[in-house]
């Protein structure tokens, strides 16, 4: 099992008994049967099944064996900014454990950090395996649309229901109406007189294909097999009897199984991610730096020596005090690593989906809502996403007065909606005899059927039957009736249908001559209320035509049929054929002398005609012609407008289809993907013209930066569409609906799969699913990403401007030699709590206006910029000046712009006693005296205690200046360049509740005694407050001047990020 799978689409690995290779469908049926040495009468014996069964083992797909649980978790942590993390908490647990063993506070204390980092990392991880675990579910879901039993001819006895997997290249297979194919087979013998099936999930063609039994050329397409049936298609229309020639993974679905596969191994990370682990790794190098300058600094406080002789002697090493500077430096990585981030992340993300779901986008994996943000090139499938998969006819000829005019008519309407739309100009209730004809063969001569679905009637339409026999009713629908059938009854039909049921009342249907593909027309025998009988045909024009002998005018008078009649007649075929329209002729006869007492009765001399096809064509000959219908499959009404708004955004969108050439350019034109009369010779071909190219060309022609067409498309060409585009840089959204689109969909960086007509097994390769199956939700859908990914840039750049400002504060604290004035515990709570609603709320930014005026980001653009850097690097500067300094406020001075700060009765010190502290036990007749906060009193019986255990208060308020410069540059992060003038804070009023939480959570810990216990702070006092807020308020001026400086310089910037840009393209 599980051989083959090369040359996909042109030759086929076909095994006999003595293993040769061959393509069945280039065999005829004698040599099939020769070369599997079968009898399609007698199959296969059970000693012929058991030796093919040793070659080619079960009819089953195979079963990939995904990555363990195991593998999953530890993929989780191959994360720069995880392992940082990881690192970090680690060393923080062995150094609470140290503390720990001195017991008290402190060591619980300790333990809060480590354990809110191990808890962070377990629910990453458990999210992330959740995600991956669902990764092969489209590989399951393929096999769901196998077949389960089969009909089988073995040793001259028919098996009516051998389970499919035991099914062996060389069985005979019996095929019957609404089967699913169990194997790829070749068609051997035709039991009805046509064949048809819905293969369009396999190669996306619209319509169901007929099948023969006539061999085709061995290099042909899989389209142009016509006499083969391929696993999971369905038979819609005949029996026939079928040879299997391909077994479970060597099927065409087999194929797509292997590819899905294969695409899915090579799942790449997204933009964001790649920005992120890029911003991870230079994190690393920062943090390292940083740490290794903090020890430095600091080294001449644990490790100290004498020069004797010129060299370092009597070395002194205090294990306490380079613990404590160890501290500092884990203090330090907490401080730079923005922990809340993925969190946040996963929120706006999760938000995103929400507002996507309410414009019909269902995102089935969170990362797709930002890809989606930088899609380059949109490549869409045509049937069902640009056009509505619905048949509805277009265009209506009608005869005229005299034989050489004809009326032409044009139809509203793009579904099976009867009441979508109307025929423009046409006689309300005034239908002429002509008319009234076309309107009684279309409704009489038609099997198909159509209703509301749904149990609430909710206005969808849905066919029963054939699409373009639906697409006939609902025309009927639409013509309705004359005012003398108006009246007609059609009471107790509580149907959509009410005209054609009124025109199938009136003509009592008795016999069907069913269509073939040699006649190509379909007729039905019907008799009238008086008990005449007529006979009404529909069917392809040219042969309508020949076999019609008059042709019936607007009045209902019959002319004969000449030349020129005719040619004006074809002349409207041609119009409508090269407008890509499928065209059916009507016609009927009247005198029918062999049928003229014919009442279905199966003993009628009559009946016996009917019995044999080959009589069909003489039955339907001396034809009265009435008119001819185009129908087809119309484009979406908002594809349009959508195709000219990726234009403006500068999305490229190609089109990939099954569909036959001159169909698709057709489309391609109404919808504006090519210009009405634009020459497209180098912007249209086939799949096979494009694998036919050199590499050289392939890439050439993707690059033309037009719109483009591939027609006759199989999954390995979408596939190579695909991996070009991402080779050369493109973001790829690929829509699809089969099966043959699964593999696409999972190569490509955004997969879109119809919720509507899409299969389970694109649904599941897919990363977002279109409730409506609609190409305008996936514009919308772009425009709601490039949104987030906007709201994302403010929330990442103020998370990490804040980070640094967390950074700056501890390497002033250490170069400047004064106690610490935050530790981790309170570094984590800012960065996890604090920083979280505020972060969240900056993804409810409202979108630009102008978000598809502009062309998509680069992939590689950067998240931040060398002018952003530098502004943060000024505001994280600002706020570590402003933490430090507070610190340093309250030691040594006794106010501060004019806010009196002696009510606590703290004692001050000098700045150089505070930057020398660890000689305190040196300095003589130092005292200190009690001081207060809130309802505790602080004393101290050793004075070198008031800058350890009395620091509280400073620490306190250095949090607090934390917290409000961090809520302030909340706003500032609104706009990457906006003024708060111009985007007052209250155009996100989420932003302004979230600092009201953010504030409520702080006072939460400072208030409450036993959360103050925890994070090592106390209470502050109004004028205290007033402090921190004059100290924390600059932040916004200083964001204001320096986004005033980049409005001014904003084209110098843009200007030279475009050289760069083209000199890297380069």
């Amino acid at each position: 099992m599980g051989k083959g799978g090369q040359n996909y689409g042109s030759s086929e690995n076909l095994g006999d008994l003595r293993g040769d290779y061959h393509a069945a469908w280039s065999l005829d049926v004698r040599e099939c049967e020769e070369k599997y040495q079968v009898s399609k009468d007698y199959g296969l014996s059970n000693d012929e099944v058991e030796k093919m069964r040793q070659i080619y083992g079960f009819n089953e797909l195979e079963k990939h064996e995904g990555p363990s649980i195991f593998r999953l978790v530890l993929d989780q942590f191959n994360d720069t900014l995880v392992r940082i993390l990881l690192f970090a908490a680690v060393i923080s647990f062995v150094l609470a454990w140290y503390d720990g063993e001195e017991g008290g506070e402190k060591g619980i204390t300790a333990f809060v950090e480590p354990l809110v980092i191990f808890l962070i990392l377990i629910v990453n991880a458990i999210v992330g395996v959740w995600q991956e675990n669902n990764a092969e579910k489209a590989l399951e879901a393929l096999k769901e649309i196998q077949s389960e039993t089969a009909a089988v001819i073995r040793e001259g006895r028919k098996i009516s229901s051998l389970p499919a997997k035991e099914l062996v290249p060389g069985d005979i297979v019996e095929m019957r109406v609404g089967d699913k194919v169990p194997a790829d087979m070749r068609v051997l013998s035709l039991i009805s007189s046509t064949l048809r099936l819905e293969q369009g999930s396999l190669t996306g063609e619209s319509e169901a294909v007929s099948k023969t039994t006539k061999s085709v050329p061995e290099d042909v397409d899989i389209q142009g097999k016509k006499c083969m049936v391929f696993a999971g298609t369905t038979v819609v229309n005949g029996n026939c009897i079928c040879l299997v020639t391909q077994i479970g993974m060597n099927t065409e679905i087999g194929k797509v199984h292997s590819q899905i596969h294969e695409a899915s191994l090579g799942d790449d990370d997204t933009p964001l991610k790649k920005k992120l682990n890029e911003f991870g790794e230079v994190l690393t190098a920062i943090i390292g730096v940083i740490c290794a300058l903090v020890w430095l600094i600091n080294v001449k406080y644990f490790l100290s020596w004498e020069f004797v002789d010129g060299w370092p002697r009597n070395f002194k090493f205090s294990f306490e005090k380079c613990t404590y500077y160890f501290e500092i430096a884990v203090a330090l990585a907490v401080a730079a690593i923005p922990e809340g981030l993925p969190a946040v992340i996963t929120t706006c993300l999760a938000l995103g989906t929400r507002k996507m779901a309410a414009k019909n986008a269902l995102v089935r994996k969170l990362p797709s809502v930002e890809t989606l943000g930088c899609t380059t090139v949109i490549c869409s499938d045509k049937t069902g996403t640009l056009t509505t998969n619905q048949m509805a006819v277009a265009k209506l000829v009608a005869m005229g007065s005299t034989a050489n005019a004809v009326r032409s008519f044009t139809v509203q309407g793009t579904s099976y909606d009867p009441f979508d739309g109307k025929i423009e100009n046409w006689p309300e209730g005034q239908l002429d005899v002509n008319l009234q004809m076309i309107a009684k063969v279309a409704a009489i001569c038609n099997d198909a059927d159509v209703e509301e679905a749904g149990h609430d009637k909710s206005g969808h339409y849905v066919a029963n039957g054939m699409p373009t026999e639906a697409a006939l009713k609902v025309l009927v629908e639409k013509m309705g009736l004359s005012n003398e059938l108006g009246s007609n009854t059609s009471s107790g039909y509580d149907g959509v249908l009410r005209c054609s049921y009124t025109w199938n009342k009136i003509e009592q249907r008795i016999a069907t001559l069913e269509f073939d593909r040699d006649r190509k027309s379909m007729g039905v025998i019907v008799s009238s209320s008086s008990g005449k009988k007529s006979l009404l045909v529909k069917g392809a024009v040219e042969t309508l035509l020949e076999r019609s002998s008059f042709v019936q005018l607007l009045d209902g008078s019959i002319t004969e049929l000449d030349q020129s009649h005719k040619e004006v007649i074809l002349k409207s075929l041609h119009e409508m054929s090269t407008s890509a329209l499928r065209v059916l002729g009507f016609a009927y006869r009247d005198d029918l002398p062999e049928f003229a007492t014919y009442d279905g009765d199966e003993d009628h001399p009559a009946h016996q005609l009917l019995l044999n096809p080959s009589n069909y064509s003489s039955i339907e000959s001396r034809l009265v012609f009435v008119g001819l219908a185009g129908l087809r499959d119309p484009p979406r009404k908002e594809v349009p407008q959508s195709i000219e708004d990726c234009r403006t955004a500068g999305i490229q969108v190609m089109v990939i289809t099954g569909d036959n050439k001159d169909t698709a350019e057709a489309i391609c034109r109404e919808i504006g993907v090519f210009g009405r009369h634009e020459n497209i010779r180098s912007r249209s071909l086939t799949g096979k013209e494009f694998m036919e190219l050199s590499s050289r060309d392939k890439e050439t022609h993707l690059k033309q930066g037009e719109g483009l067409l591939f027609s006759r498309a199989e999954p390995r060409h979408k596939q190579e569409i695909v991996r070009l585009l991402k080779d050369s840089g493109e973001v790829v959204a690929m829509t699809g609906d089969g099966v043959n689109d699964a593999p696409a969909l999972k190569l490509a960086d955004i997969g879109i799969a119809m919720g509507i007509a899409g299969t389970e097994v694109a649904k599941e390769a897919a990363d977002m699913v279109l409730a409506d199956d609609n190409f305008s939700t996936i514009v919308a859908a772009v425009g709601e990403g490039r949104s987030i990914y906007n709201n994302m840039k403010a929330f990442i750049r103020y998370m990490i401007s804040s980070n640094m400002g967390e950074v700056a504060s501890i390497f002033l604290t250490a170069a400047l030699g004064i106690p610490e004035g935050l530790i981790p515990v309170q570094l984590l709570w800012v960065n996890l709590v604090t920083d979280g609603p505020p972060a969240t709320a900056l993804g409810f930014n409202p979108p630009d206006k102008d978000i598809m005026k502009k062309p998509p980001r680069r992939s590689d653009d950067s998240l931040i910029s060398a002018w952003i850097l530098f502004r943060y690097l000024v505001i994280g500067s600002y706020v570590g000046i402003a933490t430090v300094g507070i610190f340093i406020i309250w030691y040594t001075r006794s106010s501060f712009l004019g806010i009196d700060l002696r009510g606590d009765g703290h004692s001050l010190v000098t700045y150089s006693q505070l930057a020398n502290w660890g000689q305190c036990n040196t300095w003589q007749n130092f005292t200190v005296s009690p001081f207060t906060a809130g309802e505790q009193e602080f004393h101290f019986d050793n004075p070198c205690d008031y800058f350890q255990k009395g620091k509280i208060k400073a620490m306190t308020l250095s949090l607090s200046v934390l917290v409000a410069i961090e809520m302030f540059n909340s706003l500032n992060a609104l706009s990457e360049d906006g003024s708060l003038v111009s985007m007052p804070p209250w155009v996100n009023p989420w932003l302004l509740l979230a600092m009201s939480v953010s504030f409520g959570l702080h006072f939460l810990i400072l208030y409450v005694p036993f959360f103050a216990t925890i994070f090592g702070i106390v209470p502050l006092s109004l004028n205290e407050w007033l402090l921190v807020l004059a100290v924390a308020l600059p932040v916004i001026l200083i964001d204001e001047v320096l986004k005033f400086v980049g409005r001014c310089t904003s084209g110098i910037r843009t200007s030279k990020a475009r050289r760069s840009s083209k000199h890297k393209a380069e």
